[in-house]
């Protein structure tokens, strides 16, 4: 009898055996998904480089690379390096895939390239590529019957040494001459040591205004428009495929939905008026370091004067 009672305990317990189990099995497999959630949905810090003088006249590749990453789902967030950095050592940084710099925004080159990953959407939809003449106050008619290049070889013009303009400008028969810091070069053209200063249409402005701030008597040529055929790309490491792709699939579909030209068009709509690209004299430069694989054929990617229209 008493034989018989214990069998039929454990028959009514072995379900009850298996529930405990199957509950316990489910709980360790749900702390085991909680533990791996906080590092499979870490958010990643991408530092890129401050400018070399702690003010940065580009914002809006900043913006625009911000708005982009809202949409990687939370997956990055974006801080400036604590310390100014010169881009030849940001670059140096992204190459050899440092902790100090994961993403950065530059012109491009076959160099540049070569060693770092671009994302081959161009941030300034070209307008990199078209320049206005920075020049003293004094000499502001200087330029005003100059028609070709060959009227522009008889200036001398500044640059940053390692700006990718500078092999551009000699390739084209111009005397350039360099500096190691940005802000010396203002200082220099108000000095006199070179003639003319080329500057992107989209910042020149800004930068003759703070110019002027600082008591240098500088402006604008309002006769002539350089051009030649480059882009600023936002870079990654080579190491990075991943956060390249992210960057443009996001990109991708900002001009899908249209708020990549929103965003141009809010940051660059009143300096294009301004500056009256269509009532300029255009004189084209060759660019001998343009990748092969720049992709021209997009058309919906580059900017032309005659959109002022």
């Amino acid at each position: 009898m008493a034989s018989s009672a214990t069998r039929i305990i454990a028959m009514a317990s072995a379900p009850i055996c298996r529930y405990i189990a199957w509950s316990n099995c489910l709980q360790m497999l749900l702390i085991a998904v909680l533990i791996s959630l906080p590092q499979a949905y870490a958010t990643e810090r991408l530092n890129y480089p401050r400018h070399s003088d702690g003010i940065d006249p580009e914002v809006y590749p900043l913006a625009l690379l911000t708005e982009a990453l809202k949409r990687t789902a939370g997956r990055y967030e974006l801080q400036a390096t604590p310390v100014p950095m010169a881009q030849s050592r940001a670059l140096l940084a992204i190459e050899h895939d440092s902790k100090t710099v994961q993403v950065m925004w530059t012109m491009t080159s076959n160099e540049r390239e070569a060693h770092l990953l671009p994302i081959r959407i161009p941030i300034y939809r070209g307008l990199i590529g078209w320049r206005v003449l920075m020049q003293r106050r004094e000499n502001s008619e200087q330029l005003s019957s100059a028609q070709s290049l060959a009227d522009l070889q008889r200036y001398t013009f500044g640059q940053r040494h390692d700006w990718p303009d500078t092999p551009i400008l000699r390739a084209n028969g111009l005397d350039v001459v360099t500096s190691q810091n940005y802000q010396g070069l203002f200082k220099m053209l108000a000095a006199g040591r070179f003639d003319l200063f080329p500057r992107e249409v989209v910042v020149a402005w800004q930068e003759q205004a703070r110019a002027l701030e600082s008591g240098l008597d500088l402006s604008i040529d309002q006769h002539l428009l350089l051009h030649y055929p480059t882009a600023m790309y936002f870079f990654t490491s080579r190491n990075r495929p991943d956060l390249a792709a992210d960057i443009e699939r996001s990109l991708e579909a900002m001009i899908v939905d249209g708020s990549f030209q929103r965003l141009f068009e809010q940051y660059h709509s009143e300096t294009l008026r301004q500056a009256k690209l269509t009532e300029r004299r255009i004189i084209e430069l060759q660019n001998p370091d343009l990748p092969s694989a720049t992709p021209f054929a997009r058309k919906e990617l580059w900017f032309q004067p005659q959109e002022l229209k």
